[in-house]
């Protein structure tokens, strides 16, 4: 019996004392790209470029792709379907995110000097009450694969013009004409819009853009998306397929598909 324990103890202590095999994989999403469900859909990624509230290229961003789940994909495809009939199209400045950009971010806001592009994101926001207010956290529904960030357009669509780093900013809440021009119809700001004024039914926002708001929302909604009071533009896909992961893949043709 004793020979027994003796051997017992010394197979426990080789297991702790074994070293460690490898770590977990981190599981792979199986994204599409948006464009190989339907091409129509206009996309103007804005993290794939310099013009979004960092002032750079963000973190993860390796392509400006709209990367999705399929079944959130396929959900746009028939909102698309609709608008076309009547001369419209979707714009999409983000879909899929990596945790890497949204580490960014937080690390962004702890940034007290960087003060770049407050004209045209944050203009009545100080900076320190960014997390505070809801306007950045460090976890995201897009790093999950069905959320999306979107507008409408009027075809024909005039191309966006690229962003000119060091150019002068105007708020995003000023007068369309004004604005930093997208080519999106009028829904009283422009896509991050860090304030109160970008909350899908805030009572200044009256007229066409409110008509407007209330337009894409029930488009939304009637596809499978619930959007959330805080961002007119902000959507997730209901029967998400990934409801509590959140991917760190870049965003890049490579992730496509698999």
């Amino acid at each position: 019996m004793k020979r027994a324990v003796f051997a017992l103890c010394g197979l426990v202590v080789a297991a702790l004392l074994a070293p460690a095999g490898p770590a977990a994989a981190e599981p792979r999403p199986h994204f599409v790209a948006l464009s190989s469900v339907d091409s129509t859909i206009i996309q103007d990624i804005r993290y794939a470029t310099p013009h979004n509230f960092t002032g750079r290229v963000v973190t993860g961003y390796q392509a400006p792709l709209c990367l999705l789940t399929v079944p959130a994909a396929r959900a746009l495809h028939r909102v698309q379907q609709g608008l076309l009939h009547r001369g419209y199209s979707l714009k999409v400045y983000d879909c899929y995110r990596p945790q890497r950009a949204v580490d960014r971010f937080v690390a962004w806001s702890g940034d007290p000097g960087d003060h770049a592009m407050k004209a045209e994101f944050y203009p009545e926001v100080d900076k320190s009450r960014l997390f505070d207010e809801g306007y950045i956290a460090r976890r995201s529904g897009h790093s999950r694969g069905s959320t999306v960030d979107l507008s409408i357009v009027r075809l024909p669509a005039t191309p966006t013009r690229p962003y000119r780093p060091g150019e002068h900013l105007t708020s995003c809440y000023a007068p369309k004409a004004q604005r930093f021009p997208d080519a999106s119809i009028d829904m009283g700001t422009g896509f991050d819009c860090f304030d109160e004024r970008a909350h899908t039914l805030d009572g200044r926002i009256t007229g066409t853009a409110h008509t407007d708001r209330l337009w894409l929302k029930r488009l939304m909604e009637g596809a499978g998306f619930t959007g959330i009071p805080e961002e007119w533009w902000h959507f997730t896909y209901r029967q998400e397929p990934y409801p509590d992961t959140y991917f760190d893949v870049p965003v890049s043709p490579t992730e496509a598909g698999r």
